[in-house]
């Protein structure tokens, strides 16, 4: 039997627009904006720290090149960072510069890696807020899936000599121990632990591709570049990149999950034409404003005073974009290897649900795997650490119009 457990109220933020910090977050907040005071955000100073850092030179293509270039202009001119903002996203770009040297150096070193088939993955396509976190960790429990725990996904490929993972968790862990100090309520919209299934977006970023960086920091020249240019090359590295952490960690049938999927089923397919792909709708006015609600929370992380109003009109833009692009490209998905999951009947039977997904995937869903889910679902309750009531009039959202503009999304996949 599963003990009682005393959620805390549902809150309302009322500092979006001017944070207030814990008093436990000041001395790593004044910390980071001292070190982010002396930083260049530039792509050759980020190139010079990968490699003293890394110890090594060989970046591989260079395509990665010119986003890298977009992407530094528009932190740099859009982005509104502060201090610690600036020190936040130069770490964060520094590491994916080493993520990607370490890559290539291992792949270089052991050709036989891109021979290692990526079979069969189950692959999860939908917007935050929609149940794809719950489903992937729901999958990630079962012994017979590989997932990428978050901390693999900082840091895919180890350093010479620390095969060992308890350093790279230990550094996931701090990193985390920083976030929950600087936003102790983040949690109620989107947990996070070392261990939890992360997306692939982290992976794809090694390219200095994908859309993680929007989520991160206002950078629409960036989102435009990315929007206009082919993503094939991304999607190909990061098939290495499950090769290489297939070859150093095992496993043999993957569960994946992005929202960026949603725009980019041509480019999803062509680098995985065998996956099961996993579709999840949910009413875009609900999926827009508890979206847009975490994205404003989380902006404190990059800027002393976000603009909520300003955050909610780019990511009502671009949720449009992915389900748009889900009602363009939708077809391009196999028929007979993919399916769409509806936020409302995934919350009334899991079991169900899981079922399905796992019947089209030809996966067994035996007692193994229904007992490993049943024992994640009993330690990660939903709702452990309270709600968040989402307000549209703090955020400028016009839902009407919202409702409107995604009409024929909702009529194909969400009313049925």
């Amino acid at each position: 039997m599963t003990a009682h457990v005393s959620r805390p109220a549902p809150i309302t933020f009322t500092d979006l627009a001017d944070p207030v910090y814990p008093e436990a977050a000041r001395p790593m907040r004044e910390g980071l904006a001292a070190y982010g005071a002396t930083l260049a955000l530039t792509p050759e100073a980020l190139q010079a720290t990968a490699v003293d850092r890394a110890g090594l030179t060989d970046f591989g293509d260079d395509d990665f090149r010119d986003r890298l270039e977009v992407l530094c202009g528009a932190l740099d001119s859009e982005a509104g960072l502060s201090d610690v903002g600036r020190a936040v996203a130069f770490e964060q770009l520094a590491q994916h510069l080493v993520n990607r040297l370490r890559l290539d150096d291992l792949l270089a070193r052991h050709p036989e890696i891109l021979a290692i088939p990526i079979e069969r993955p189950i692959v999860i396509c939908g917007l935050p807020r929609t149940g794809t976190t719950h489903l992937h960790n729901m999958i990630a429990a079962d012994p017979a899936i590989r997932h990428l725990p978050y901390w693999e996904s900082l840091e895919p490929v180890p350093a010479p000599g620390e095969l060992d993972p308890r350093d790279r968790r230990e550094r996931c862990a701090a990193g985390l121990d920083l976030v929950h100090t600087a936003m102790p309520e983040f949690r109620r919209m989107h947990d996070m632990t070392v261990d939890h299934a992360h997306e692939e977006i982290q992976l794809l970023a090694n390219d200095i591709g994908g859309m993680l960086f929007e989520t991160t920091f206002h950078v629409p020249s960036y989102a435009a570049h990315y929007k206009a240019h082919d993503q094939s090359a991304s999607y190909a590295h990061l098939k290495r990149t499950l090769q290489a952490l297939q070859w150093l960690r095992g496993g043999t049938r993957w569960v994946l999950k992005s929202p960026q999927h949603l725009e980019q089923f041509p480019a999803l397919v062509s680098t995985f034409p065998d996956a099961t792909f996993v579709v999840t709708h949910r009413d875009p006015v609900e999926v827009i404003r508890s979206m847009a609600t975490m994205i404003c929370y989380a902006a404190r992380m990059s800027c002393d005073h976000p603009d909520p109003v300003a955050l909610t009109r780019y990511w009502v833009e671009r949720a449009t974009d992915l389900l748009t692009g889900c009602v363009r490209d939708r077809d391009v998905l196999p028929a007979n290897q993919s399916i769409d999951i509806r936020f409302d009947e995934f919350m009334a039977d899991e079991e169900a649900t899981l079922a399905a997904i796992y019947a089209l995937a030809g996966q067994p869903f035996d007692d193994r795997a229904r007992t490993a889910m049943a024992r994640f679902r009993a330690d990660h309750p939903r709702g452990l650490y309270g709600g968040v009531i989402h307000r549209p009039a703090d955020l400028g959202l016009d839902v009407d119009r919202v409702a409107a503009r995604l009409g024929e999304y909702h009529r194909r996949f969400v009313a049925g």
